[in-house]
């Protein structure tokens, strides 16, 4: 879905999954593996971080919008349709 020119990505993170990998779709959820432990965000700023670069945008164009604490994320990327996302991610 997208809201207001932003793709909205579900992601399902793993902190401390030995190294940053995009481990790809499943069941609609995008799942990411960061090296970065869950502790004091280091696993978010990781995870947009991973997400920027694969996507080829700037790292404040990618809010964590819901799940900040959590393994399951709710992801906005600013300008970009939900397609073009999962093109680029594949």
């Amino acid at each position: 879905m997208t809201t207001r020119d932003a793709a909205q990505i579900h992601v399902r993170l793993t902190p401390r999954g030995g190294r940053d990998a995009i481990a790809g779709w499943r069941d609609g959820e995008l799942h990411i593996r960061v090296s970065a432990p869950a502790i004091d965000g280091r696993a978010n700023e990781a995870l947009i971080r991973l997400l920027a670069r694969a996507l080829g945008v700037a790292r404040s164009r990618v809010t964590i919008v819901h799940g900040e604490r959590a393994r399951l994320k709710h992801i906005a990327v600013e300008g970009m349709s939900l397609a073009d996302a999962e093109r680029r991610l594949g």
